[in-house]
């Protein structure tokens, strides 16, 4: 009935399912739309049955499998859209066939291989658009022969090979793009004949040499971006000529000299990036005719002299970063009452003048750094009426008096840090109406007078750094400021005690009071600080014994106590035993096990009762865990015997191969092997702390290299520790996944209980993120993945199991990696299956700051959590670093009315060069996705099953580039469609 139909339109609908291969049989079409649809299968190869079709679009759905090679058979054909979809396979060679084809789109795809030279033959092709693939070779010299073409986007491939000399005879090429590839050699001079052109992009390859100054002839270009290259040479005098041209990025290069008079003709310039090459000498003053710039970067390189003086003439102005260079002089006058500013980097240069004069009010400033400089006078006041500005940093400089209380009329500030100049005076109370602030740092002045006590409500504080000033009187009350993980109030003149709400802050990782005159005990409340690293009590008046609560600091690494009136025995503990005999020099009487301290006798006890009546008691729960964990043990057991009955039993040989298969174990071979290799769980062989116990590195009799983590000793806690044992095996057991740790078995010993996992060679995902020297290593792609693969596993726990597993603990520590960089969930100690108890309640588990706060106030459990820990660890693999004070901004303020005008690109880390392109569209969803998972509310937080399916298609949010998103944009209510 529909033989006669000629036009066949059903684009932009919600059409699911596969393509009809009858469709074939409509001889009369001659147009087929059915773009932006949810379309799946493979393209029908009786497509190309269609004599008669001349428009073909199946882009933007989710079709998958190859390109048909019939569709070479459409001899009308003008238009073929297949792009943003999942094909794959290479593309076919007969698409040289279609002699009438006038645009051809496959881009946004997997395709691989090379591209065709048959597509030479195209002589009437006009597109060309074949970017964001994963072709390969070289391009094509058949290409220099598409006489029509106007558009050629080739990027975001694996294309190698030179630029083609050829393209330049392409004299109609409006565009081209050839940027993201692994292209090399040099520029060729003959781009410079494409009079037409109108952007030209090719950042992001391994091209060398020195940028043709024949790109100065191509007077309609609008858009030249060759940056994150290994270009040479000078900027040539000759682009001064490009009077059409907009947007100039030559950053990441290796160019030197000086930055040619004749760019300053370019006056309708908006976007001027240079940041990161090897450029020095003075801007020139013909530069002050750039009036339209929006974006000024000059940042890394060796420029002198004095800053643009009308860099802001025509007040449009909104990024300007100069920072490490060396510009001297003092702030240009059009900057002072530049109104358009959002963000301004001035830090470490040699800039100077009077701070208090040198800069007006900003209403839509963001984020302002002028430190390490040599600004002196006083602050200004009108920084207190900048009403959107989230950092100020005016560190290293030398401006003086005090500061001013109009400074906490700032109420979006989440960073302030006026450290190490000459401040002086009381810290203002002011600065405690801030409540968004997340960091504080005020060290290194001359201030005085009490610590404000309102700071106590600084409820989204993470560091306050308060040190080497003159301040005295006691230490506040900061009970609201749950968040701290770094505080420095050292080499002051605070006295009296040590505040007992310091055991509350569960974050805090550096604490470092020395050098005050503090008296008293040190509060027994410091040792439930389970995440500290660095504690530093020094030079006080501290007296008495140390708590016997620093025994269960297992993250502890650097402990100093030295010249206080401390005595009586140190914890055995490995921060204690590596500390230097400095960490404890000048006390009443301390002994114990570190280096160069004298042991203590064995009858030392401050409270002989206490701890007798303590043994016997731990004695009594070690006793009764043992024997309940041997019931436990005995009737496992008794199962899996009673199972192995009904199963052929597997020769000797294959069980030697491995003696940890799950279940089954012989426990005097396994307790006595893993004890001679780890010597005894000397602390040498350790190699993490988990959530229940410590883990060390074992290798076997047989040579194989396992972990085995002993769960922690059941004494007070043993009824906890067991069940951690036991529903660690319990959840690994029903688990099989590429991106989960494998159990190999299990080993119960009355000193001991331990599990043996797998042995991964890459470490921890927090190791590696802490080390600046894996950091770089961890490319973008390496940390995509990660996150994907964490994805996946979660999705499996929750979604794919018999019952659904909530692992209750996923941070940083407990994701590791392969020599592959392949992510692998461990540490199941805390999981909990949802069909063993119909309660969704239960004692706090998991890791400070990667917690769902709705567990950590009212202890309920159910799949979200995981989703909110994933988010946390989504965003601190793209920042490098815990990203608490975002969250901090997160939780203070509905994702409805966030203002949160942050670029994403400045929160990505910065070991790393930004990503580009085709990476660059993964990690900004990675990180809109990282946002929807730590939405407030658990139910508007996405399932895993959404997020893996999200990160398996590649939808990208966003077609703007990397340097323009917000992270307000990104945030969507959750939403991931």
């Amino acid at each position: 009935m529909l033989s006669s139909l000629s036009n066949l339109e059903l684009s932009s609908n919600n059409l699911t399912g596969t393509i009809p291969a009858s469709l074939g049989n409509l001889s009369n079409l001659s147009i087929l739309y059915l773009h932006t649809n949810q379309l799946s299968g493979s393209i029908p190869q009786e497509l190309g049955m269609l004599s008669s079709l001349s428009d073909l679009e199946l882009s933007s759905n989710n079709l998958t499998g190859t390109i048909p090679a019939s569709l070479g058979n459409l001899s009308n054909l003008s238009i073929l859209y297949l792009h943003t979809n999942q094909l794959s396979g290479s593309i076919p060679q007969e698409l040289g066939m279609l002699s009438s084809l006038s645009d051809l789109a496959l881009s946004s795809n997997n395709l691989t291989g090379t591209i065709p030279a048959s597509l030479g033959n195209l002589s009437n092709l006009s597109i060309l658009y074949l970017h964001t693939n994963q072709l390969s070779g070289s391009i094509p010299q058949e290409l220099g022969m598409l006489s029509s073409l106007s558009d050629l986007e080739l990027s975001s491939n694996n294309l190698t090979g030179t630029i083609l000399a050829s393209l330049g005879n392409l004299s109609n090429l409006s565009i081209l793009y050839l940027h993201t590839n692994q292209l090399s050699g040099s520029i060729p001079q003959e781009l410079g004949m494409l009079s037409s052109l109108r952007d030209l992009e090719l950042s992001s390859n391994n091209l060398i040499g020195s940028i043709p100054a024949s790109l100065g002839n191509l007077s309609n270009l609008s858009n030249l971006y060759l940056a994150q290259n290994q270009l040479s040479g000078s900027i040539p005098q000759e682009l001064g000529m490009l009077s059409s041209l907009g947007h100039l990025s030559l950053s990441l290069n290796n160019l030197t000299s000086t930055i040619p008079a004749s760019l300053g003709n370019l006056t309708k310039l908006t976007d001027l990036r240079l940041l990161m090459n090897k450029l020095s000498g003075p801007i020139p003053i013909e530069m002050n005719n750039l009036t339209q710039l929006n974006l000024l970067q000059l940042s890394y390189n060796q420029f002198t002299g004095h800053l643009p003086e009308n860099i802001c003439h025509g007040g449009f102005l909104e990024k300007f970063n100069v920072e490490n260079n060396h510009f001297i002089g003092s702030i240009p006058k059009s900057l002072r009452n530049c109104s358009s500013l959002v963000r301004v980097v001035l830090q470490r240069n040699q800039l100077t003048g009077n701070i208090g004069k040198s800069f007006g009010v900003y209403p839509h400033l963001v984020y302002m750094d002028l430190s390490y400089n040599k600004f002196y006078g006083e602050l200004s006041t009108n920084w207190g009426q900048c009403q959107n500005l989230t950092s100020l940093k005016i560190s290293n400089n030398d401006i003086s008096g005090r500061i001013s209380p109009e400074l906490g009329e700032a109420i979006q500030l989440h960073v302030l840090n006026l450290s190490s100049n000459q401040l002086d005076g009381e810290i203002p109370k002011e600065l405690g109406q801030l409540t968004f602030l997340i960091d504080l740092y005020l060290d290194n002045n001359k201030l005085s007078g009490h610590i404000p006590y309102n700071f106590g409500m600084l409820s989204n504080l993470e560091r306050l750094n308060l040190a080497r000033n003159s301040l005295s009187g006691k230490i506040p009350e900061l009970g609201h400021c749950q968040k701290l993980w770094d505080l420095n109030l050292s080499k002051n003149n605070l006295s009296k005690y040590i505040p007992l709400q310091f055991g509350n802050f569960h974050f805090l990782q550096y604490l470092d009071l020395s050098q005050n005159f503090l008296i008293g005990e040190i509060p027994p409340q410091l040792g439930f600080l389970k995440t500290l690293e660095s504690l530093n009590l020094s030079h006080n008046v501290l007296s008495g014994f140390v708590p016997s609560t620093f025994d269960q600091m297992l993250s502890l690494t650097s402990i100093d106590l030295s010249y206080n009136q401390l005595e009586g025995a140190l914890p055995n503990t490995k921060a204690f035993r590596d500390a230097p005999i400095e960490a404890f020099r000048n006390n009443k009487g301390l002994c114990g096990n570190a280096t160069g301290l004298k042991t203590c006798p064995s009858t030392v006890s401050h409270n002989h009762h206490v701890k007798k009546r303590n043994k016997v008691m731990k004695l009594i729960l070690v006793l009764s865990g043992v024997v309940f964990l041997i019931f436990i043990v005995v009737g496992i057991t008794s199962f899996v015997r009673s199972r192995k009955t009904k199963t052929e039993t597997k020769p000797k040989e294959a069980e030697l191969q491995n003696m940890f298969t799950v279940w089954s174990y012989d426990g005097k071979m396994v307790y006595e092997n893993i004890i001679e290799a780890t010597e005894d769980f000397d602390d040498k062989h350790c190699i993490g702390v988990g959530g229940s116990g410590i883990v060390y590195k074992a290798e076997m009799l047989t040579g194989q290299v396992v972990a085995v983590k002993k769960l922690r000793p059941f004494l007070e806690d043993g009824v906890v520790n067991l069940k951690s044992f036991t529903s660690e095996i319990r959840s690994l057991t029903e688990i099989r996944h590429r991106n989960i740790v494998r159990l190999h078995g299990f080993c119960s010993h009355p000193r001991h209980s331990l599990l043996v996992y797998e042995f991964l060679e890459g470490g921890s995902l927090e190791k590696i993120l802490k080390s600046d020297e894996l950091a770089i290593d961890f490319n973008w792609v390496k940390r995509v993945n990660v996150v994907k693969g964490v994805a996946s596993a979660l999705s499996y726990m929750h979604h794919d199991c018999s019952h659904p597993i909530i692992h209750r603990d996923i941070s940083s520590k407990n994701v590791l990696l392969d020599s592959e960089y392949e992510a692998h969930v461990s540490d199941f100690g805390t999981a909990r299956i949802m069909s063993s108890d119909k309660s969704f309640w239960t004692s706090f588990a998991g890791t400070f700051g990667y917690t769902a706060p709705e567990h950590a106030y009212t202890m309920e459990v159910s799949e979200k959590c995981d989703v909110y820990s994933f988010g946390v660890v989504t965003l601190e693999v793209i920042m490098g670093r815990h990203p608490g004070d975002l969250i901090s901004s997160f939780q203070s303020t509905s994702f409805a009315s966030l203002s949160y005008d942050v670029l994403l690109e400045d929160i990505l880390d910065q070991r790393l060069a930004h990503p580009t392109n085709q990476v660059a569209e993964k990690v900004v969803l990675v990180a809109k996705i990282a946002l929807a998972c730590l939405h407030t509310s658990p139910q508007s937080r996405p399932t895993m099953q959404q997020v893996s399916q999200k990160l398996s298609n590649w939808k990208f949010p966003f077609t703007k580039p990397l340097h323009m998103i917000t992270l307000r944009e990104l945030i969507d209510l959750g939403n991931l469609n």
